[in-house]
């Protein structure tokens, strides 16, 4: 029996806009600015920052990340969530129904959300290719394992398949931290 293997890209807390909220935080008719590719095709880390208040506390400097999307998401930790005084639902990218808002604060102006503060479930992005090899399809839900002294099983990981994708499995700071684990390091597949 083969084994699949996929490299750790851990995520820390960070930002989507929609391009109504990149203006009203930045200036009408800005464009981000790319500042570091992701490992995701056509997704990068841009340049320009912002801060989120909610009821509780200020998380200042938290990282765009580009191209702009339909609606804005706000991904961050749980213990995040405890400095900002909300409970982000732990959902899939996206799915933003009935999760918590905040003030996001930019250089040229604020907006308020009423939604979008999520703490993202973790998730592969898989090639088509890689999908096939390793026997998944789009949204099943397998297991990653990590080896040595704060070794663990993490389970219910989303496979997200596109042809597009670069595989990868992506999981918050918080638990990336608490499994020792880090970014690119190849951690194994389980069916």
């Amino acid at each position: 029996m083969s084994k699949f293997y996929v490299p750790v890209g851990l995520s820390n807390r960070h930002i989507h806009l929609s391009k109504k909220d990149v203006e009203a935080l930045f200036g009408e008719g800005y464009e981000l600015t790319r500042f570091k590719d992701l490992a995701q095709p056509g997704q990068y880390a841009a340049a320009e920052k912002v801060d989120m208040v909610g009821p509780k506390g200020t998380i200042k400097g938290v990282r765009v990340l580009g191209p702009v999307r339909k609606d804005t998401q706000i991904e961050i930790s749980l213990a995040d969530g405890f400095v900002l005084g909300v409970k982000p639902p732990v959902r899939d990218s996206g799915d933003i129904e009935g999760s918590p808002g905040v003030k996001i604060v930019g250089p040229k102006g604020e907006v308020t959300i009423d939604k979008g503060v999520i703490a993202a479930a973790r998730h592969i992005h898989m090639h088509t290719s890689d999908a096939e090899a390793i026997g998944v399809s789009d949204r099943d839900l397998v297991k990653v394992k990590v080896e040595g002294k704060r070794g663990l099983i993490f389970e219910n990981v989303l496979a997200r398949v596109h042809e597009e994708f670069k595989l990868e499995f992506h999981v918050d700071i918080e638990e990336g931290n608490a499994a020792g684990i880090k970014n690119g390091q190849e951690l194994e597949i389980i069916k």
